[in-house]
């Protein structure tokens, strides 16, 4: 009841800042303008930049006995996003930023060595190879990915807050890629309704790469003999294997149809377009793990189907609604940073209020794990409020987690503790 007061007496808080937005002149132009140099006078040929900040206060857990509240400030995201087409055959893009920046990493001159830095998020070069849409082929540090839509997800415009936590959309965040990101070569196209992206990577070689907890094993409460160490772990020839990855999404629109010029999944247009679309998509990594039992190396092999529904329902409204099946295999009772050898069901539904700066939503999640004897949960239940659509929002959220280990870890007495956060976000991007 007091964590339910707590995000009630924020959310009025919201709502006193909605308030007084309204009395902002009408005569102002608030209108998004993207920040485009154009290089000839068609237009056709551009440098487009993006340029966004999402500032975090977090509660601490108020799951754990007795807690006081204490609130924390993070640098959530800090990015800048520039993309230049100068033919129509060719396109470059270059994305960097930071991530996380918290009390707790910094550091006195941003330079010690141990906190977020500034890093590339994306480097590629793509070319068009058929004289329609339906062929292009890229490569370099790339975000074009397999499996689901939310694992294409953009962080510019969220329905939710974030991508739910845990990320098991983003399964192999800092296990095989940078930040979601890996090296490699993809194709995508648009063949009327159907629109497909497929990658062929390399597994990162990092010092983590693979090791949950600093030495290979499962974060699982059951044993597994299975370690996601494939790619520095020589076949009993000496030879080098898990070196390639290999992933796609194929995905039919049967009302309007996306934009697939960049790999980011749009979150919600906010009633400016009628999507409904069907998905299904894969993650494959042979020889990706590798058995301590047998000596014997094992398979990654991940599968996915699901739906996007965003749309209007009356005048200056939208209807949001997602939902997701994600079958992961890793070998027997093996449990990643972010998925397990299992299945996992998630989905989430928000409404735009009619004519209103108003969304509210709720999101759900649960994990059945054969590493875990207890399936994993999670709920988070939002409001966003939109000063200028996603180029200026803010955004409260109630977030939990439950019977997951790898996020609220052990109480005093050995017992897996939950989680339980009030969330706020401040989102600007130009």
């Amino acid at each position: 009841m007091k964590l339910f007061t707590k995000f009630l007496t924020l959310a009025l808080l919201l709502l006193a800042v909605s308030m007084q937005a309204q009395i902002i002149e009408d005569d102002i132009d608030h209108s998004y303008k993207p920040l485009t140099l154009r290089l000839d006078e068609s237009g056709n040929k551009y440098i487009r930049f993006i340029v966004w900040h999402q500032h975090w206060t977090v509660t601490n857990n108020l799951a754990v006995e007795d807690a006081n509240l204490q609130l924390t400030h993070l640098a959530r995201r800090s990015r800048f996003l520039a993309f230049a087409q100068v033919s129509p055959r060719f396109l470059i893009l270059t994305h960097f930023g930071l991530n996380n920046l918290t009390p707790g990493n910094m550091t006195s001159l941003g330079n010690n060595g141990d906190a977020p830095q500034l890093f590339l998020h994306d480097a590629w070069t793509e070319f068009k190879v058929s004289n329609d849409n339906s062929f292009f082929i890229g490569g370099g540090l790339h975000y074009w990915k397999g499996l689901t839509r939310l694992s294409n997800q953009s962080t510019l415009n969220f329905m939710t807050l974030d991508n739910p936590r845990p990320f098991v959309h983003w399964h192999s965040l800092g296990v095989t890629d940078q930040f979601a990101r890996h090296l490699g070569l993809y194709a995508k196209g648009v063949i009327g309704k159907f629109d497909y992206r497929i990658a062929l990577n390399n597994p990162g070689r990092n010092a983590n790469a693979g090791l949950p907890l600093g030495n290979g094993v499962s974060y699982g409460s059951n044993s597994s003999s299975v370690a996601y160490t494939g790619v520095s772990t020589p076949d009993r020839d000496g030879n080098p294997t898990g070196n390639n990855i290999i992933e796609g999404y194929f995905r039919y629109n049967f009302m309007d149809s996306e934009s697939v010029k960049l790999p980011y999944a749009v979150g919600s247009y906010l009633g400016t377009k009628k999507i409904f679309a069907l998905g299904t998509g894969f993650f494959a990594h042979p020889n990706g793990m590798f058995n301590e039992a047998t000596g014997e190396h094992e398979n990654v092999t991940h599968f996915a189907v699901d739906a996007f529904l965003d749309m209007p329902i009356t005048d200056g409204d939208c209807l949001n609604a997602y939902a997701s099946f994600m079958s992961f295999d890793y070998g027997d009772n093996y449990v990643a940073r972010w998925a397990g050898t299992g299945s996992v069901l998630y989905g989430h539904v928000g409404y735009k209020l009619p004519n209103s700066r108003f969304m509210p939503y709720i999101a759900a999640q649960t994990g059945n794990y054969g590493g875990f004897d207890e399936n994993t949960s999670a709920l988070d239940i939002g409001l966003n409020y939109f000063l200028n659509g996603h180029s200026a929002k803010l955004t409260l959220e109630y977030h939990t987690i439950s019977n997951d280990v790898r996020e609220g870890g052990l109480d005093a007495n050995g017992n897996i503790q939950d989680v339980r956060q009030i969330r706020m976000q401040a989102h600007i991007f130009l």
